[in-house]
């Protein structure tokens, strides 16, 4: 078992010397767009449905650190994977990697735009490219979910839930009334108009 943990420190620690190495003084995201490295199985990594990153079963303590690895997420056939110019590796994340923890309202010439930061400081403006999603919620309610990049999402706090439920607004959507949001001159329909009514 401690060879186990040794093998998975050094990998850990393989991960942040590679991503340093690549890109030392690089400001922005890495391009892990453009990375193809060989998969080199999985690391004992999780992501919580809060948020939390965990390392060999334990809270990572330091905020520097899952900024990192954040930057170097992706998502491929629906499993995640950090990945750096020379290695590829598995996690796990129980919901969403990220999670919609503040959000600001300002204009453009689009009319309303929503803000979105998340747990790791990115700041993520809605609109087509970057969407919100509406799910069904165990308690009968809806979980909303904001696009942050490719196929990376961000779980919305239910305190911001029931902020867009108050900006809510109705619009016919392929002719059926729905309710939801509008953001960067597009509308993100949560629900059937007539059942959001019923509910009140």
């Amino acid at each position: 078992m401690a060879k186990q943990g040794q093998s998975n420190n050094q990998g850990l620690e393989g991960l942040t010397a590679a991503l340093k190495d690549a890109s030392p003084a690089q400001k922005g995201l890495p391009p892990v767009h453009l990375w193809n490295p060989p998969f080199c199985g999985d690391l004992d990594m999780r992501i919580g449905s809060d948020g939390t990153w965990f390392y060999l079963g334990t809270p990572i303590g330091r905020p520097a650190l899952v900024r990192l690895f954040s930057t170097i997420l992706k998502r491929e056939d629906g499993k995640h994977f950090l990945v750096t110019p020379v290695e590829k590796v598995g996690i796990r994340v129980d919901d969403a990697p990220f999670i919609a923890v503040e959000m600001r309202k300002e204009r453009d010439d689009r009319g309303l735009l929503l803000c979105f930061r998340t747990n790791v400081d990115d700041w993520v403006a809605c609109d087509s490219a970057h969407r919100l999603r509406f799910e069904a919620a165990d308690d009968g309610g809806l979980t909303p979910y904001l696009q942050v990049r490719a196929d990376l999402w961000a779980k919305v706090t239910r305190a911001l839930y029931y902020d867009l439920v108050d900006m809510g607004e109705e619009r016919v959507v392929d002719g059926r009334p729905m309710f939801g949001v509008e953001s960067g001159g597009e509308f993100f329909a949560m629900a059937d108009a007539e059942q959001v009514r019923g509910a009140l």
